[in-house]
Formats: C-alpha cells, structure tokens, sequence
C-alpha cells in the first residue's frame, strides 16, 4: 500500500501488484554486481580479473549482471509471446490499454533491471557515459508507463531487443581475457552484428511503427488529433466484451468514456522510443566503423 499514493498519481494503475517484483529484480542484480560477480570472476578467471584496473573491474561487473539479464528476460518475453492466450486475443483496443498478469510480470522485470541500470549509470557516470545513462533513462520511462496500463501489448516485443546481448558481452569478455581477433571473436562477432542489426533495428523500427500506429489510431478514433470530441456515450477504446464475458485484458482499463491518449503520453512515449532507436543506430555505426578498422 506504501506505493498507491505514488502510483495514483503518476496514473500508474497496476504498479501496486508489480512493486514488489521491481525492487526484487533490482536488489537482485545488485546483488549479483556487488557479491556474486567478483568472486566468481576471481574463480574461474583469476588472472584477468586481478590484473583490471578499477575502471574496467566495474565495466566487467555490470557486464556479468547485464549477460544474466539478458538471458532471463529474452526467456520470459518469449515464454510470453509464445503462451499469454490473452495476450494473443488483443486487437488494437487491447494493444493499446490491456493487461495481462503475465504481461505486468515481464514490464516488472524490466523496470527493476533498468532501475538499477540508471542508478548504476549515474553513479559511475564517468565509466559509463552520456549514452547508456540516457538508453537508461528512456528503457525505465518505456517499461514503466506499461503500468497505467498502456500498450503492454508491445512489453516483450521490444525486450527481443536484447537477444543482442548476450553476444555484445560475449566480445567484450573476449576482449579483456586477450582474445581479440581470435577466431572465437571472429565467430561470436558474425552473431552479434546480425542480431543486432535483425533485433534492434530491423525488428525494433518496424515494432515501432507498429506501436505508432496503435497508438495514432487511439488518439484519432478519440479525436484528439482532429479537434474534436466523441460522441456523448460513444465508445472510444471498446468494451470488455470484446474478448467475451470472462476476460480480463481490460480490467484495468479506464473506464469507456475516459479511455484516452494523452498527448503527453504519446509525446513521452515515442520520444523515448525513438531515443531508443537513435541511439541503437549510433552503436551500430560503431560497431560497423570498428570492424571495417
């Protein structure tokens, strides 16, 4: 009950049945950065992890934290997208303001990782940097305006993002375990750029206009884009039965006549989305100019 006052207020309607996943996800990969990571790391690769200066040693902790994240929550997206039956019964109403547990669970898992993501970002703000701290900032925003609900739908469709992951760790370890232009890097790489370019760019623009979509046809159907107001009891985001009697993916729904987009929240939403998106392009700029060197 502790977090209603906030969640009333910032309209954050589901996060009460979600915070205490948050804050176990974020303590959790706190707790595998401060007292797993490092002597683990000192186990298995004694002589490389000693001979990090401190810079680097915290580079390679959050690098372990981000390779056990990225595991687990790409499983519990696909898991999602594969078993959520009333995630498969959304049609753009239920896109754009339904729920399902299985939905909030995995918007939980994300917004405790990112949460944690930007506090470590900025108090290492100097290892890390200007662009994961605002990818950071823009991730947590996303995530957690999925708990109004709002297009919760496209929760683990953007999570794929990450499938990248996994191999951006894989090349990093390479790198500091004195493998680099090893054949294993070589290989690992070859994984790593089409992912990368398949799940963050090509998936992640075309997720995206999608979601854009959803969203326009939200805000044009309720009139907002045009000056005008629906019809006195008509109904702008849909009614329950659409999905029949015994379905909840619009239990937390505002009610018919208040089921509105915001132009706020579609400004903040997209603007996030599209940070994302730039900043996925500039890395793989990066990417691309650091294999052609």
């Amino acid at each position: 009950q502790a977090i209603r006052p906030f969640a009333d207020y910032f309209c954050l309607t589901t996060l009460p049945l979600h915070i205490h996943e948050v804050l176990f996800f974020a303590f959790f990969y706190q707790a595998i950065n401060a007292y797993l990571s490092p002597p683990l790391s000192r186990a298995l690769f004694p002589r490389a992890y000693a001979a990090l200066n401190q810079r680097s040693r915290i580079n390679w902790d959050v690098h372990v934290v981000s390779m056990l994240q990225s595991l687990l929550v790409c499983g519990t997206a696909l898991w999602v997208i594969w078993c959520d039956e009333e995630r498969g019964e959304m049609n753009w109403r239920g896109r754009v303001w339904g729920y399902t547990g299985a939905g909030g669970f995995l918007q939980a898992m994300a917004a405790g990782y990112f949460l944690w993501d930007l506090v470590v970002s900025t108090v290492h703000f100097s290892v890390f940097g200007a662009g994961l701290w605002a990818h950071a900032v823009a991730a947590l925003m996303v995530f957690s305006l999925g708990f109004r609900p709002f297009v919760n739908f496209y929760g683990p469709i953007f999570i794929l993002y990450e499938l990248s992951s996994p191999f951006l760790n894989i090349h990093w370890f390479l790198d500091k375990l004195s493998l680099t232009g090893s054949n294993l890097q070589l290989i690992n790489g070859i994984f790593l750029t089409t992912t990368f370019f398949f799940c963050r760019l090509f998936w992640g623009a075309y997720s995206s206009w999608r979601v854009f979509g959803d969203i326009y046809r939200a805000m044009a159907v309720q009139g907002v884009l045009y000056g005008t107001t629906a019809p006195s009891g008509a109904v702008v985001g849909g009614a329950p039965a659409d999905y029949g009697p015994k379905s909840d993916i619009m239990a937390f729904a505002p009610p018919e006549a208040e089921r509105l987009v915001p132009v706020w929240l579609a400004a903040a939403y997209m603007g996030a989305n599209l940070v994302l998106i730039a900043l996925n392009y500039y890395w793989f700029s990066r990417m691309i100019q650091t294999i052609r060197a």
